[in-house]
């Protein structure tokens, strides 16, 4: 059995270390994450996971991180451990990790503080499993709204199943994480014991307005020219994403263009739906490219009403581009309406097709409006450092190990 606290002494203090220094150095932590995504994969949990590690590690925490294999060795000096992994039917992007002998020897040697599972499926069971067998402290975290998503994938009939198999597993933790007041109640409601809202973050160094570029918004356009508004959206093309709800839009404005960056398994169904409409599919962009992708656009169309958190709003407002959400999910937690971006309601008539263009239009009206809805959105993503996000969750870490699981929540 491995012994818990904040007993571990990751690195050697520098002769010249302040008293803050000491201070963290007293009260590092090992955490173990086991996730069922992780690089070279790109998406929100990704991005969540890998600021958080690089956060951690900063602060002086040592961490391993178990997931699919395919990663690399090595990240922001965490260990990065993979494991055999399939390909989810329905989503191939997804690989499924199957954790063995050498998940637990690596646990035995690493002898972490805590646990920390990300969105528990088979790795993730298995990480839950480790925790419980060898008590160690858990905390697990709720990132992709997967019920939601069943009926995207005619599965909807599942959705009852699907909440009964997550309350298991989520309830083995001693904290159930969740990024949005939403989903922190969403989870409660279905029986989820334990939740707790783990604060939004975003890079506001890498994504910012200075980035916008007339060579960027060129390759967005793609063979189109310039002479109405453009729209883009960035994200997985998956069904569950909704992208189809923007072709009215294009329809209703026939002078906009739509940019979509990005790939994923509906790329093909989409590329059908938008075969007749000013739309360009960019493909995938990182980076700088990506920061100024959205910085050169005129608005960002956010369809998807399954969203947890929507981290791509906030990395879009970081980059001074007004954004267009749906009023469900996370998606509220981030868009102040008619102040920093503009909600629709997804479940109105024609699927909020309705909504969806009005909202669009209004932040397309008027250039003063949409300058003045472009500070604000900045000034919005800048009250969100992932600095601040991985405090919190340092925070939490050390409740858990030091306070009782009522007090944690609390």
């Amino acid at each position: 059995m491995y012994r818990h606290g904040l007993q571990h002494k990751p690195k050697q203090l520098k002769i010249n270390s302040s008293v803050y220094d000491l201070i963290d150095y007293l009260n590092a932590v090992k955490i173990a994450f086991f996730t069922e995504t992780f690089l070279p994969k790109v998406d929100g949990i990704v991005t969540r996971l890998t600021k958080t590690v690089e956060n951690l590690t900063k602060a002086g925490d040592e961490v391993v991180v178990f997931c699919p294999e395919g990663c690399p060795k090595e990240y922001m000096g965490a260990k990065v451990v993979g494991v055999p992994a399939m390909p989810l039917p329905l989503y191939p992007e997804l690989k499924l990790g199957l954790p063995g002998p050498a998940v637990s020897d690596t646990l035995e040697t690493f002898k972490p503080d805590l646990i920390h599972v990300v969105n528990p499926a088979v790795l993730g069971l298995g990480g839950i499993w480790l925790a419980k067998t060898n008590n160690i402290p858990l905390v697990a975290s709720y990132h992709t709204h997967l019920p939601k998503y069943l009926e995207h994938y005619g599965m909807g009939m599942l959705e009852p199943l699907l909440w009964e198999l997550l309350k298991a597993a989520h309830n083995q933790a001693t904290l159930n994480l969740c990024t949005s007041t939403a989903m922190v109640k969403e989870l409660s409601d279905k029986g989820i014991q334990n939740t707790a809202l783990w604060q939004r973050g975003v890079d506001t160094e890498s994504f910012r307005p200075e980035l916008k570029k007339d060579s960027m918004r060129k390759k967005l356009l793609g063979k189109f020219d310039d002479k109405g508004a453009l729209l883009i959206y960035v994200g997985r093309l998956s069904a569950e994403k909704q992208i189809e709800r923007i072709k009215p839009v294009l329809d209703a404005l026939p002078d906009a263009r739509l940019a979509l960056v990005g790939d994923g398994p509906y790329r093909q169904q989409l590329e059908k739906v938008f075969e007749h409409s000013a739309a360009t599919f960019v493909g995938y962009l990182a980076g700088e490219d990506l920061a100024s992708a959205y910085a050169s656009g005129d608005a960002f169309l956010f369809p998807s009403s399954t969203e947890t958190l929507g981290l791509v709003l906030l990395e879009a407002m970081a980059a001074g581009c007004p954004v267009v959400g749906a009023n469900r999910g996370g998606i509220p937690d981030i868009i102040n309406d008619g102040i920093n971006g503009c909600l629709y309601e997804p479940d109105g008539e024609n699927d909020g097709a309705n909504s969806l263009i009005d909202a669009t239009k209004k932040i397309l009206g008027n250039e003063i409006d949409r300058q003045i809805m472009r500070k604000a959105a900045r000034i919005e993503a800048e009250k969100w450092g992932w600095n601040s996000a991985t405090e919190q969750l340092r925070g939490f870490y050390k409740k858990i190990l030091t306070k009782s699981s009522t007090e944690i929540a609390a």
